[in-house]
């Protein structure tokens, strides 16, 4: 049976907007450990408030010249949103700091343990439950993360802690940015001006608490053609990638989107060996990387060879093909 023309569009939006989200999240991993570790940025609590003010600045300007829409701020809106903005800041904030910490490589390997979560918070919030073959290519990802770290020789504590936080905001965002969009309250462009909006300013007094604004006016690279470039490229990369998250997840489950934003790490954990400087190679450390890799890629090729059925809704890919118990086949 050929497919109708909304099958059709069903599968273009779902590919294409995980191909926008893909390579977002590739683009603004390279800048944001150019700019923190290359050029050691003192501060990545201000690179964060450099991007959630350029994503309120973007989105005010289009709503006023009505290229995009969304409601005005009304005394129920932060009601409306919680706790979108806590979990934002969360997955912002430690992302950053993670990003500063640790190697690329090892960034991207510990971000699988974020699939995993994702996976237990859509079964328990969103009520959708994985399938075996798709539990297997997530615990294949897992336990290669696990054996990567096992042997990490740049081993950093603080910076092992702020990935697994930023692995459970990340989880969380996804699966409450789904329900939100589910509930077309605020919209997608609602949930970007707002979740940015309600935290740009406890962001700035953590910020100015830490001392972190003292160490950013004295920066020495300020006068640096290259740096500047970078820098404001984050910022507007962070706009790019909260639109990139909040449109694959329109289409897709939250768990799609979170295995895509891992699948691009493949680029990312080869090209992180060079970019930064602070990869130490061990074999071990390797085949756990490669090994976490190869569960990105079934789960991938699971996820996209489905065929969308007439009675399926499009916005859930978890749950196109089910066998008699309601799992995924």
């Amino acid at each position: 049976m050929k497919p109708t023309a909304e099958q059709q569009f069903s599968v273009f939006a779902r590919v294409a907007s995980a191909i926008f989200y893909g390579i977002s999240s590739f683009l603004i991993t390279v800048v944001n450990k150019t700019v923190l570790t290359s050029f050691d940025f003192p501060s990545y609590q201000f690179l964060g408030i450099g991007q959630m003010l350029t994503t309120i600045i973007v989105l005010f300007v289009g709503k006023k010249l009505h290229y995009v829409n969304f409601p005005n701020l009304q005394a129920d809106t932060f009601t409306k949103i919680w706790p979108l903005p806590i979990i934002f800041i969360g997955n912002m904030i430690f992302g950053l700091g993670g990003t500063k910490q640790i190697s690329l490589p090892m960034f991207t390997a510990l971000r699988r343990f974020s699939i995993l979560m994702t996976m237990i918070a859509e079964y328990y919030i969103l009520g959708v439950k994985a399938g075996t073959i798709v539990q297997v290519s997530v615990y294949t990802m897992v336990f290669g993360a696990l054996v990567a770290a096992s042997n990490d020789l740049a081993f950093n504590l603080e910076g092992y802690i702020f990935i697994l936080l930023n692995d459970f905001f990340t989880a969380a965002n996804g699966v409450y940015t789904k329900k939100k969009l589910d509930s077309k309250e605020l919209g997608k462009y609602g949930l970007m001006y707002y979740n940015s909006l309600f935290m740009i300013i406890p962001a700035t007094i953590l910020a100015w608490w830490s001392r972190d604004l003292e160490k950013v006016l004295i920066f020495e690279y300020w006068n640096d053609p290259l740096f500047i470039i970078q820098f404001f490229l984050s910022c507007i990369m962070g706009f790019v990638l909260s639109y990139s998250v909040i449109l694959c997840m329109l289409y897709n489950s939250a768990l799609t989107t979170t295995i895509v934003g891992c699948l691009k790490n493949i680029c990312v954990t080869y090209i992180g060996m060079i970019i930064g400087g602070d990869y130490i190679f061990s074999l071990i450390n390797f085949l756990g990387l490669n090994l976490s890799v190869i569960g990105s890629l079934i789960y991938t090729w699971i996820t996209f060879r489905r065929k969308i059925e007439p009675a399926e809704a499009k916005y859930s890919p978890l749950k196109e093909e089910t066998d008699s118990k309601g799992e995924i086949v």
